[in-house]
């Protein structure tokens, strides 16, 4: 498959839905997804983000893939005065994260339920100030490697919609993944990875909270790795 035809499809794969919901948690789904949800914008379509928090928010951040929505809860009720912006395709995943919102009163989340491709391309350029993709689904077998979000066409889309200085904060329990990522990332020409050492990816940032996902991996006996890396700035026009 050519590079240009990965790079323009945007087949979602993985499973939608697991587990079967219970009353309350499709109660929960209609009331807060008609609340803080997002319809999955028309190709072409621009989204500004100013618009979905009406309350204002000095600035937006986005978490590509949020899983159960302990990591983005926890950013959005320590950062309130900061729009986040989620997608998350597993409704499963959806219906925790809202769980989450209503528990913490939480009003600076929007949530599509859907690929994150789709609201990555349709917001404005440099519009997030900093972007999660954490613990993404490592398609570990080769021939799935063209399903790995971390890629070159990917974090293109990435550093489009990142303002310059912004962060991109990737994690990983697979160390194949782990080296993908840092092939990809290093070799990437708008982004700088911030290590200061050797030990830079076991490092945990203050606000970089445990999730239940990493404490079972840990006692799996899997690590988890972080790789933090900023938006490099834009030439100059003119």
């Amino acid at each position: 498959m050519e590079k240009a035809d990965l790079e323009n499809r945007r087949i979602l794969y993985g499973r939608r839905q697991g587990r079967r919901l219970r009353t309350g948690q499709q109660a929960l789904l209609a009331d807060e997804l008609g609340r803080i949800g997002m319809e999955r914008p028309a190709d072409g379509q621009r989204i500004d983000p100013a618009t979905l928090f009406p309350a204002g928010c000095r600035s937006c951040w986005l978490e590509v893939g949020f899983g159960g929505g302990e990591h983005l809860a926890w950013q959005a009720a320590h950062h309130r005065d900061v729009g986040i912006l989620g997608a998350e395709p597993f409704i499963n995943g959806v219906v925790s994260l809202l769980a989450h919102v209503r528990r913490e009163g939480l009003d600076n989340v929007r949530v599509l339920p859907d690929d994150a491709r789709a609201l990555i391309d349709a917001l404005p350029d440099a519009a997030i100030a900093r972007a999660f993709v954490l613990h993404p689904d490592p398609w570990p077998k080769a021939r799935h490697h063209k399903r790995r979000f971390v890629a070159r066409w990917n974090l293109d889309r990435l550093a489009r919609v990142m303002a310059d200085g912004a962060e991109l904060r990737l994690a990983t329990d697979d160390v194949d993944y782990l080296e993908w990522m840092l092939e990809h990332a290093l070799d990437h020409p708008h982004f700088e990875w911030q290590a200061k050492g050797p030990e830079a990816w076991r490092e945990r940032a203050e606000d970089w909270p445990v999730t239940r996902y990493e404490e079972k991996a840990v006692k799996e006996g899997r690590r988890s790795w972080r790789i933090l890396l900023r938006r490099r700035q834009r030439p100059v026009e003119g």
